[in-house]
């Protein structure tokens, strides 16, 4: 839902900056520094909780906030993370929203989109919780 470049290929780079620390960089000079996990920083499993929290999010803030403004937006994911026979994996995901919107028509209006709005984000829009969801194919190789 959000505006996007048109053209489709996304792309980041890391480099190492010290032990267990790194910074991605986009391609539009953007930069993200995160970490192993030993300090503050965000770890990788956070950045794709992050992203699928944000992905859906934005989708739904677009489609309720048309017609009221909320007063509360937060949407948490979470799940655990499993050493199991298939390796280092996250088990179940689960995203939930807290929005409230002000009484009155505007956030009637919103709170009846909602459901719909979180439907709609799930089943198609949201790219990041779709490519978790859907096989995709990563491979990796040295240049």
């Amino acid at each position: 839902m959000t505006t996007q470049p048109s053209d489709p290929h996304r792309a980041v780079t890391i480099a190492r900056t010290s032990a267990g620390k790194f910074r991605a960089t986009n391609a539009r000079g953007g930069t993200l520094d995160f970490g192993s996990g030993g300090d503050d920083q965000f770890t990788l499993v956070e950045l794709l909780l992050t992203a699928i929290a944000g992905c859906t999010g934005i989708d739904v803030d677009i489609l309720t906030s048309r017609r009221g403004e909320p007063t509360r937006f937060e949407v948490t994911a979470e799940g655990d993370k499993l050493r199991d026979d298939q390796g280092n994996h996250m088990g179940p995901i689960d995203i939930t929203f807290r929005i409230d919107f002000p009484d009155g028509a505007e956030g009637d209006a919103a709170r009846g989109v909602l459901p719909d709005a979180i439907r709609k984000s799930h089943e198609r829009l949201c790219t990041v919780s779709r490519t978790v969801l859907l096989p995709t194919e990563v491979t990796a190789h040295e240049a």
